[in-house]
């Protein structure tokens, strides 16, 4: 099979599922308190999941004040920060901004986007796994989805509907906890299974 091989979404649908990470392990962080605790447990890792979430736009011409929800993970955990919260957004731009931690996603750039707009800092340490399958040769654009079942022979499964629901919502719903959650979890999972070192920054599109 040619390195750059993939399967497709129907060989994808026949492969066991991906263990999740479950609630138990999942923090919904809606306070500086509560934010400072989750900042010293990440403080303690080289290497973060990451990802964010931002209410969707239905009108043309609408532009997004996202992202509302901003997620980092490391193997044991996944921290959820809702950015409504000025406390939050206080801490989340001192973990965002701070060098010398890897902050590990797929396709970045609207997300590094949406934070410079948000947070009026530039994030430092992002890396985009799809650029490292890239690297690997893989030609094609690589998602969570593709890189779980090329690595892990398994199927990681998303909600259409948590997905374009209100990300602004000061009450998450379950669906969305997992949802969230586990989309940076699963780019961790992905970082470690790559055996990667340093990050290739996402610079400005």
């Amino acid at each position: 099979m040619p390195v750059d091989a993939l399967p497709t979404r129907e060989e994808i649908a026949l492969l066991p599922l991906f263990e999740r990470l479950g609630l138990d392990r999942i923090e919904v962080v809606a306070s500086e308190a509560a934010a400072r605790r989750a900042e010293e447990d990440l403080r303690g890792h080289a290497v973060w999941g990451f990802d964010t979430e931002s209410r969707p736009t239905f009108r043309a011409g609408e532009v997004s004040d996202g992202p509302h929800l901003l997620q980092l993970a490391t193997l044991e955990r996944a921290y959820l920060f809702q950015l409504h919260d000025a406390g939050c957004r206080t801490v989340v731009a001192d973990l965002m901004g701070g060098p010398g931690v890897v902050k590990a996603g797929f396709g970045l750039q609207d997300d590094r986007r949406h934070i410079v707009r948000k947070l009026g800092l530039e994030p430092a340490g992002l890396l985009d796994l799809d650029h490292a399958f890239r690297q690997r040769g893989y030609r094609r654009q690589v998602g969570v989805k593709t890189a779980v079942a090329v690595l892990f022979g398994q199927r990681f499964t998303k909600s259409h509907r948590a997905t374009t629901s209100n990300w602004a919502a000061t009450r998450l719903t379950e669906a969305q906890v997992l949802y969230a959650a586990n989309d940076a979890w699963a780019a961790l999972r992905v970082y470690h299974a790559l055996g990667l070192g340093r990050p290739s920054p996402v610079g400005p599109a």
